[in-house]
């Protein structure tokens, strides 16, 4: 095995384990249905699809996130959701992981991996038939095989209005990453949920969070513990 080959053999699969590095982008896939009015004013709570998130640390921190998004976009967020006309449901989550083989011709190597996303491989392009497995252009000579494991996560956010229940906005953002870590990829479907918000109704797109909106969408680091008193 030639050198180049053996450092294409292990470093590609690391390269998808790349959701934390700040150099990588982040893809997802969105789904928006939307009747949002413009803002007017309006006030909203945020709750958990869940009850078993409620009043927890995780959830209130994803729920900050959402709300600093839509203060921006010029409603108000108040605590109370009986004081609210805007009642923000938020729901997420990350599977149990899939793993994935992918099989290439011996001496051709991986051509180049770039951001893991929702569509796929940047290395083989958007949604390519050969990172799924079909119509596969190098079916001549030897191959070899790597495997790995992708999770794939979610976002779930609808808008209903207080007053009479009337949905206002279902919102759905998806995506692969080589890691299961909510706290890693749940700041980067906020960004993407976001990314055009209330967006076209009834429009799919796929959204990349470059760097740096991703390191400013992550969660600010605990303050650091207080010395000892000597």
């Amino acid at each position: 095995m030639s050198i180049v080959k053996s450092l294409l053999k292990f470093s590609a699969p690391l390269a998808l384990l790349g959701l934390g590095a700040c150099a990588t982008p982040f893809s997802a896939n969105v789904a928006r249905f939307q009747q949002m009015p413009a803002p007017e004013g309006q006030t909203f709570a945020i709750i958990a699809a869940n009850p078993r998130n409620d009043g927890g640390l995780e959830f209130s921190q994803y729920a900050g996130l959402v709300s600093q998004r839509l203060e921006a976009k010029g409603y108000h967020h108040v605590e109370d959701p009986h004081r609210a006309t805007l009642i923000v449901t938020l729901d997420y989550g990350v599977d149990n992981g899939q793993q994935k083989v992918v099989s290439y011709p011996t001496g051709f190597g991986y051509g180049g991996y770039g951001g893991f996303g929702y569509g796929g491989f940047g290395g083989f392009g958007h949604r390519s038939a050969f990172y799924y497995g079909w119509n596969d252009p190098f079916w001549f000579g030897d191959r070899d095989v790597e495997s790995y494991t992708f999770y794939t996560s979610h976002l779930d956010l609808t808008i209903n209005r207080a007053a009479d229940n009337l949905r206002l906005f279902e919102g759905t953002a998806k995506a692969r990453s080589g890691t299961d870590s909510l706290p890693a990829i749940v700041p980067n479907l906020v960004e993407a949920m976001f990314t055009g918000f209330p967006g076209n109704s009834g429009e799919e797109v796929r959204i990349t969070v470059p760097p740096a909106a991703r390191a400013a969408a992550a969660p600010p680091p605990p303050p650091p513990a207080p010395a000892p008193n000597s």
